[in-house]
């Protein structure tokens, strides 16, 4: 029985150690951003932040990772392309673009909506997705109570918000966000009245569900790293103390990043995030117990993804009146994430062999090799030499 226990065991982490690499190696597909400005005249300008590359090639909202999509291959080459030459690209595309997306008013009359500008960044550190900004233009019949924003599932998952403008008065105001999904149009968004601000609790609510899922299932280098904490000691005091100093590091950066105190790339933050995981899963096989330096260690690798945590929110940003809430919210999100990955390990592993004079050679050490492989692998996939030269 033992035996087959070991067997079994050694199996699932050769397909571990098979299966991520092949499975990581392309950047997530995000949302789009967009941003429908109103002023008292009825002229609509909308600012839509998204990936040209993805809507080119169809990679929308049902692929976790561009690698997934069939025409991957595809996508690789316009992202490599200059921002002239994928411009011209898109020429073609823009018609079939205008036609399926959607403005109605209240009366579901449909606004007619043209491409006004399109602002494509140069390529850059491929290894992230290149958010490209295409601005349209419209005008609303005077009637107009309210709008409704449809952006087909064919183009991705996206977010929107309405800013009402007064330019006479100078007065503005933003509605709330509304996450899309599932192919399903927003929920009307009024002309008429100062949207109210959301309730606190939502805010909340809202922000742990986002922190939780950038930990699971959409965090794979998190859990990696938190299983490779798990992995040499599953005694509860030190992984709560190695978590508390996780959770404590990533909040600071973090906020530092939130509030443009602290600003580094992605082409650096991302290989460094990847070799962290990649110390932890060697440390893990060749250090003879837990010694302190392993704290020192955790928090400052916490600081390195609170940075990689900030690319998530500044892709949307923080609510301007409850910025401290909606942080608190996310960080307890990740903690809540990070806590079922222990638990989970703990139930399927811990409980059963941690005690066994056998876990470390059996466990231990085959599941931190294939961590410490696969994260090294993720290193040299996300440094792209390319960006340095």
């Amino acid at each position: 029985m033992i035996l087959l226990i070991r067997k079994s065991i050694c199996c699932l982490f050769a397909l571990l150690l098979f299966l991520f690499p092949l499975t990581t190696a392309a950047d997530v597909v995000k949302p789009a951003l967009i941003e429908i400005v109103v002023n008292e005249k009825g002229q609509v300008n909308i600012e839509i932040r998204a990936s040209i590359e993805a809507l080119l090639t169809g990679i929308d909202g049902r692929y976790k990772n561009t690698q997934d999509a069939p025409n991957a291959d595809e996508y690789d080459v316009l992202r490599k392309m200059e921002s002239g030459e994928l411009l011209a690209e898109f020429e073609g595309f823009k018609t079939p673009f205008l036609e399926k997306l959607s403005l109605l008013d209240d009366k579901q009359r449909k606004v007619s909506l043209n491409i006004k500008n399109v602002k494509i960044p140069e390529p850059g550190y491929t290894k992230v997705p290149r958010i490209s900004l295409i601005e349209l233009s419209g005008v609303l019949s005077s009637s107009a109570n309210s709008l409704t924003w449809y952006y087909p599932a064919s183009f991705g998952d996206n977010a929107v918000r309405l800013k009402q403008v007064n330019e006479a008065k100078q007065e503005y105001h933003w509605s709330q966000w509304q996450w899309l999904k599932n192919d399903k149009p927003s929920e009307a968004m009024s002309l008429t009245e100062i949207v109210a601000e959301k309730p606190l609790y939502q805010t909340i609510f809202s922000y742990i569900v986002i922190g939780f899922e950038h930990i699971l299932p959409k965090g794979l280098d998190h859990i990696l790293f938190i299983l490779g904490l798990f992995l040499f000691g599953t005694a509860f005091k030190p992984l709560v103390l190695q978590i508390t100093m996780f959770t404590l590091a990533h909040t600071l950066t973090l906020g530092l990043a939130m509030n443009g105190v602290i600003n580094l790339s992605a082409n650096i933050v991302e290989p460094l995030i990847a070799l962290s995981i990649a110390y932890v899963g060697i440390e893990n096989v060749f250090a003879k117990r837990l010694n302190n330096s392993r704290l020192v260690l955790v928090f400052l690798f916490g600081l390195l993804h609170g940075l990689g945590f900030a690319s998530v929110l500044s892709d949307f940003g923080m609510p301007e009146n409850a910025f401290v809430t909606a942080l608190i919210s996310f960080n307890i999100g990740v903690e809540i994430g990070q806590l079922t990955i222990i638990l989970a390990a703990f139930l399927l592993i811990g409980l059963w062999f941690s005690k066994k004079r056998w876990y470390k050679s059996l466990i231990t050490t085959p599941a931190s090799l294939a961590i410490a492989v696969v994260a090294f692998y993720w290193f040299i996939e996300r440094l792209d030499l390319n960006y340095f030269i």
